[in-house]
């Protein structure tokens, strides 16, 4: 094991007080860095959707191991992360270099971080960090997609037009989907074309859901909504015979029912599940991003200092049309 040699003891990290509070405190700087993980200097982080459960002091199931004290550890709660590679043991990364990825216990509030050195890629050159964050959630929506047989000419709905299901939209229309519906609460007109959308409905996914006529059914639905149950049932009721139906909004419950009987008669197919292979993810993501010019920026629609860290994520936590991704720059 190698021992970091830092200038403090102590660094400054951000955690959880109360439900849509946090406050600023101090906490042991990481000494130790073994084979096989990175300690990172945070230049930039990205506000998730699944962030928002803790902040709101709600107990997620999305980290299995001591759930009802996650909200308590100094850094909590940030995975997405670009920062200044400062050591690594197993060689994985050269210091100096700037990484994207995951922060693996997404302690990611604070002046330092380790995570594993597999979790992250190095950055294109010129490519800023706070535009680079957004790397990681496009990451996931490529792997996942890489996943869903039949994408192409297929008539595809993404439920929840946060940054996750624009990016959907994106991706979808790329792959070769022959239509693109957006349905969300918010207006989302205004970006629609720019994320590769044919259309938006501003509605709640169970009055769309209910109103489908036989033609409109979408043969693949993307349900990027995720901390409830209901539009589990709602997204199955869309679809069309022999339609699947990706579940990649976080689940808060052990246990979602299923409307079993549709599923057996209309043939439907449910697929669910997160990114495995974070460094393969985010090469794709490199790639995708380089083809496509301009996409992260237009997905990044408010950045603050992280000294404001309280006023980012009370944003994040609004409704809004204009309020896509949320970035905390670490160096202002």
């Amino acid at each position: 094991m190698t021992v970091s040699l830092l200038a403090s003891s102590f660094m400054w990290t951000y955690s959880i007080e109360r439900p849509g509070h946090l406050r600023r405190l101090d906490a042991p700087t990481p000494q130790n860095v073994a084979p096989g993980e990175v300690l990172l200097r945070p230049l930039s982080g990205g506000i998730c959707g699944s962030d928002m459960a803790y902040y709101r002091g709600q107990v997620s199931h999305h980290h299995d191991a001591d759930i009802a004290r996650r909200s308590e550890v100094p850094g909590f709660s940030l995975h997405e992360i670009v920062g200044e590679v400062l050591e690594c043991p197993g060689g994985e990364h050269t210091p100096g270099d700037v990484v994207v990825g995951w922060v693996t216990d997404s302690d990611g509030l604070a002046e330092r971080v380790v995570t594993a050195a597999t979790s992250v890629v190095k950055v294109p050159d010129g490519m800023e960090p706070t535009i680079a964050v957004a790397l990681q959630p496009l990451a996931c929506v490529l792997d996942i997609t890489r996943r869903i047989p039949r994408v192409a000419g297929a008539r595809t709905a993404v439920i929840g037009l946060g940054p996750i299901g624009l990016l959907f939209g994106h991706v979808l229309r790329s792959t070769g989907a022959s239509e693109v519906v957006g349905v969300d609460p918010v207006d989302r007109t205004a970006v629609a074309e720019t994320f590769g959308m044919n259309r938006t409905v501003m509605t709640s996914a169970q009055l769309w859901s209910m109103n489908l006529e036989p033609e409109d059914r979408p043969d693949l639905v993307i349900e990027a909504v995720g901390h409830q149950v209901g539009t589990l049932t709602h997204c199955l009721h869309a679809l069309r015979p022999g339609g699947t139906l990706f579940y990649f909004g976080v689940p808060d419950d052990d246990v979602y029912p299923l409307p079993m009987d549709r599923m057996f008669r209309q043939s439907l197919t449910l697929m669910s599940g997160n990114v495995r292979d974070h460094s393969g993810a985010l090469r794709e993501a490199i790639r995708y991003a380089t083809e496509h010019p301009g996409l992260l920026k237009a997905l990044v629609s408010h950045t603050f200092s992280v000294h404001k860290t309280q006023e980012a994520f009370a944003l994040a936590d609004t409704v809004h049309p204009d309020r896509l991704k949320v970035v905390l720059d670490f160096t202002a």
